[in-house]
């Protein structure tokens, strides 16, 4: 007989939890609060229920190569970077070709899940769950929580002295939909994430004028590398390798130095202040914004009047109309009890960030918890393929004490700072995929791929690290996977190719490329790591214009 699962949530990671299950022979029943899935992908003019959603002019930041279920690739026509119609549009497509929707429960909110009382033999849950006012319970044998990391605005109003003084409009960014209703307004826009960002290049179209205030300072990177490929796309295995034997040193001073050779971002006012944690954004736009005064860098709010703000650095903008504050969002699980609520939202303690550690049975997975500098779609797929291999006992994890040991112990040197706190650091999309799969056995061996498959071999190792060489082997191979791989550079470029010119130079075969410098240029890597302060200007040029490796430095996040 099945085992029985309860999924709580039909977004991107419930989707993939369902059909994990069903590659395990698992039974799954999906909870989903909402009239439809897609969780925030399911665009709606207003935010009454709760829900967080995308804003109307949202543009999807990872590519589609990059971001796709690792058996289904987007069709070859979309765009590589697209509205949230069409990334809706694909998850549709997905469930539709999956037949994963006769496993959800619409209209449905899971109130409860309880271990029942034999839970340290069995594994078992009581969930209690309300469909349009009727209450029902059932048992489930391991429970995939896919809420995601969206649920709860943190709007820290406690943080801004004299904001209830201010009489303007407050909102955070998740009531945050269409510009119409802040035309010709004076807004200020608190925190420089991806949110913040588009929010005020997409005010500054309509309104008098946007403040955007930032405690930190950001990178601010494009959608495309040079020669205009997406830029997720020099997400390669080789180049991470790189990155991981150079100095951190050398990484740090080259990023700085290519980043600010794009944009200086000290004159923009955007550098990152002394002392704190570099991060990124992915924004065309903004630099012009900036430039054409439409927006208006700002240092962190410190106090507010009735219609004025003024700034850590002492200045003054008087008659503000509207404060929107992208600051995130609080992890919640209210259908769970003390202490597994408080756990759960731990998330540098859940092991690889998807169980609980102080659970005796592993039967409950953490979907979704994550960021990543990659697709967080394609993080949350190989989450579930993990999680319910481990519900059948093919895969195993630490017992809860080793576990529990081991958390108590991490919490305490972050206390006394002796190492640091790096739960709000995104973790490296390739290390962590690796990571994940290694635990199934889907890893791809690239020595061995290069021995029985070299053209392929060249694609895993010195392409983009796309999702589908973790259907190349193990648990879950699928046979597309190869021609994915393959083709993949062809449904990057066909939604590209609307206008032909007759002549137009074809560019250089990547394989010639790989095979004339490939070798050549790892092992002068190798010998010019501490010898050269010109290093990467070295190997730029000698590889295929899709895959400059310097580019990669530029988007990776700095070592500390």
């Amino acid at each position: 007989m099945a085992k029985k699962v309860a999924v709580i949530g039909a977004g991107v990671s419930g989707l993939s939890s369902i059909k994990c299950c069903l590659d395990e022979n698992l039974e799954p029943t999906c909870f989903e609060r909402t009239s439809d899935f897609g969780g925030l992908w399911k665009f709606a003019d207003t935010s009454k229920d709760g829900m967080t959603r995308v804003y109307r002019s949202l543009v999807t930041n990872v590519c589609k190569e990059m971001s796709c279920y690792s058996d289904f690739p987007f069709r070859e026509d979309y765009p590589n970077f697209m509205s949230h119609e069409k990334f809706w549009d694909y998850l549709r497509e997905f469930a539709e070709h999956f037949g994963l929707l006769r496993y959800i429960r619409f209209k449905t909110t899971v109130l409860s899940v309880t271990k029942r009382p034999d839970f340290s033999e069995t594994g078992q849950w009581d969930v209690v769950t309300e469909t349009e006012g009727k209450r029902d319970r059932a048992v489930f044998d391991a429970v995939m929580v896919c809420t995601g990391q969206f649920l709860s605005p943190h709007l820290p109003l406690e943080s801004f002295p004299g904001i209830h003084k201010f009489k303007g409009q407050i909102l955070h960014s998740q009531e945050y939909r269409i510009p119409d209703a802040f035309r010709g307004k004076r807004i200020l826009v608190v925190g420089l994430g991806n949110t913040g960002g588009d929010i005020a290049v997409e005010l500054s179209g309509i309104a008098a004028q946007v403040f955007l205030s930032t405690r930190t300072g950001t990178w601010v990177l494009s959608r495309s590398s040079p020669g205009g490929y997406p830029f997720n796309m020099i997400q390669t295995r080789w180049l991470n390798f790189l990155v991981r034997v150079l100095p951190s040193r050398f990484i740090n001073w080259t990023h700085e130095r290519k980043m600010n050779k794009i944009l200086n971002h000290e004159n923009y006012g955007l550098s990152i202040a002394k002392g704190k944690k570099p991060k990124f954004i992915v924004n065309d736009e903004l630099p012009t914004c900036i430039l054409c005064g439409k927006v208006t860098m700002k240092t962190s709010v410190k106090d507010f009047t009735e219609s004025s703000v003024v700034f850590e650095d002492g200045t003054t903008e008087a008659n503000i109309d509207v404060v929107i504050f992208t600051t995130g969002y609080e992890f919640s699980f209210p259908f769970f009890e003390e202490p597994l609520k408080s756990l759960c939202t731990k998330k540098i303690i859940l092991y690889k960030r998807v169980f609980p550690p102080n659970l005796e049975r592993a039967t409950l997975a953490i979907i979704g918890l994550i960021s990543l500098n990659g697709s967080i779609l394609v993080g949350t797929e190989f989450q579930a393929r993990w999680a319910t291999r481990v519900f059948k006992g093919l895969c195993s994890i630490p017992p809860s004490q080793k576990l529990m040991a081991e958390a108590t112990k991490m919490e305490q040197l972050i206390k006394r700072g002796v190492i640091k706190d790096t739960s709000q650091d995104k973790l490296d999309f390739i290390t962590y995929m690796d990571e994940l799969t290694q635990c199934i056995g889907a890893k791809p061996s690239i020595p061995l791929l290069f021995i029985k498959d070299p053209r392929l071999a060249w694609e895993v190792f010195f392409g983009p690290c796309t999702p589908y060489q973790y259907r190349l082997v193990g648990p879950g191979r699928w046979d597309g996977a190869r021609n994915a791989i393959l083709t993949q550079w062809d449904r990057t470029l066909k939604p590209l190719k609307t206008r032909i010119v007759p002549k137009s130079p074809e560019p250089t075969s990547l394989s010639h490329y790989l095979i004339a410098w490939g070798a050549p240029v790892l092992l002068v890597s190798l010998l010019l790591i501490y010898k050269s302060s010109h290093f990467l200007e070295l190997v730029q040029g000698k590889l295929p214009r899709r895959f400059p490796p310097y580019r990669l430095l530029w988007y990776m996040p700095q070592n500390s």
